[in-house]
């Protein structure tokens, strides 16, 4: 189990590049990647793109890589029909102006667009660089999402225990208060009926009675979800059954609280459901 918040860090030291690699990332529904790159390496983004997407499944991640240096050739281009038209305005100015100065090349270059740099970038070369540190990178990233991970699992566990002793007093309390429902039908039709309470009458409007009223299939239903649950704590990717899961358990905890109005389980129900509320809080920091 994986959390969807971590953050890692590498260096990459070689002579075709050096650069400083993070990754840090928060919750999310679904993947969502940001990189951050100057853009000569773009040719590369491809790759870090679809590498990050094999290690990671969900979570709001931003990646950035900031070079140092490196051995990288640089082509300087210059724009020399801008230059001629910058310099031919600059001396119309100065005759306007009635101001003899000679144009200077600090004229020119206070220019934007004066000079440009291409950087010749041999994309294989780079990856070969910076693929290990990228995977650096990564796996601190996800040693920190491993240890949040372990310890949002023990906070479930702890959670579901606490589901499980809800459920454990509610379902000892069943047989009483199906008897105390049977005793209190039974009563209502000797009132009415007197002696001539017709036996079979009671239990069938007993049986209709409990139909609507007992919450054994909730709670059979709730112990299933359950160890679904911790189940599918288990596999590597889990937050999104994991949620499906606690929708359920929320339905079943709901049911059994609106269909029990007796007060030996009534505190029982309110632990029942802050649990599941708590655990479905939780869930949602899981890959």
């Amino acid at each position: 189990m994986k959390s969807m918040t971590g953050y890692g860090s590498a260096r990459l030291d070689s002579p075709a590049i050096k650069a400083s690699i993070v990754a840090k990332s928060w919750n999310n529904r679904f993947l969502e990647l940001a990189i951050q790159m100057p853009g000569y390496l773009g040719p590369l983004e491809r790759r870090v793109r679809e590498l990050v997407e094999r290690r990671v499944a969900r979570g709001k991640l931003e990646l950035s890589v900031r070079v140092l240096g490196g051995e990288m050739p640089t082509d300087v281009v210059i724009d020399a029909s801008s230059a001629k038209a910058v310099a031919d305005a600059i001396r119309r100015l100065g005759q306007a102006a009635g101001i003899d100065e000679p144009v200077r090349l600090s004229h020119l270059l206070g220019v934007d667009g004066m000079l440009s740099y291409e950087r010749n970038v041999d994309a294989d070369l780079l990856w070969t660089a910076l693929e290990p540190a990228l995977n650096a990178c990564l796996d601190e990233f996800d040693a920190e999402r491993e240890r949040e991970g372990a310890a949002t699992r023990a906070d479930l566990e702890e959670k579901l225990a606490t589901l499980g002793w809800a459920l454990d007093v509610i379902e000892a309390a069943g047989p009483g208060i199906e008897a105390g429902l049977k005793a209190a039908l039974r009563a209502k039709f000797e009132e009415v009926m007197g002696d001539l309470v017709d036996e079979s009458r009671v239990l069938g409007e007993l049986a209709s009675y409990l139909a609507k009223h007992t919450i054994n299939e909730e709670i059979v239903r709730l112990r299933s979800h359950m160890a679904a649950f911790r189940q599918a704590m288990g596999e590597p990717v889990c937050g999104k059954k994991l949620d499906f899961i606690c929708q359920e358990m929320n339905r079943e905890a709901n049911t059994i609280g609106s269909k029990s109005a007796d007060a030996r389980v009534s505190d029982a129900v309110i632990r029942m459901k802050d649990a599941v509320e708590n655990i479905r809080e939780q869930a949602r920091n899981v890959e």
